[in-house]
């Protein structure tokens, strides 16, 4: 497999367990740490946490087909090797800013910041490697 299938495979893992999230109702959002708010609103049957839910999702598949376009798959997309960029830059920034903010704000210490920032910056070197591979 080439780097880009591997970083897009992430890019459709995490889009898939964020409709998993959906599926598993409030005791997912609470294990996965989207908070108790989201949680109650979930439980009420508001559709905010869903709807937001899937708006991620449908943003992290959209960052596997670009990443997936790296090899030639997905032509028509514009702009492939700069939306990956971005797409690189958004975790790494996602991860850098949280383990940045740890130290001094208790909210940016929690089990699944901590955790999903470290993933955000494996996923943005694994992106990194894909842009390098395919240069």
């Amino acid at each position: 497999m080439t780097p880009s299938v591997w970083a897009a495979g992430l890019d459709f893992l995490a889009a898939a367990l964020h409709i998993a999230i959906i599926a598993g109702g409030p005791v997912w959002y609470r294990f996965f740490g989207a908070g108790e708010r989201m949680a109650r609103w979930a439980e009420q049957g508001r559709p905010g946490p869903s709807l937001l839910t899937a708006g991620i999702a449908l943003a992290l598949a959209g960052f596997g087909l670009y990443t997936l376009s790296l090899d030639g798959c997905c032509d028509a997309l514009p702009w492939r090797r700069e939306v990956v960029w971005a797409i690189t830059g958004v975790y790494a920034v996602r991860a850098a800013v949280v383990l940045g903010l740890a130290p001094w704000t208790a909210t940016m210490r929690t089990p699944f910041m901590l955790g999903s920032s470290l993933i955000c910056g494996l996923y943005a070197l694994v992106h990194f490697w894909a842009l390098h591979a395919t240069a």
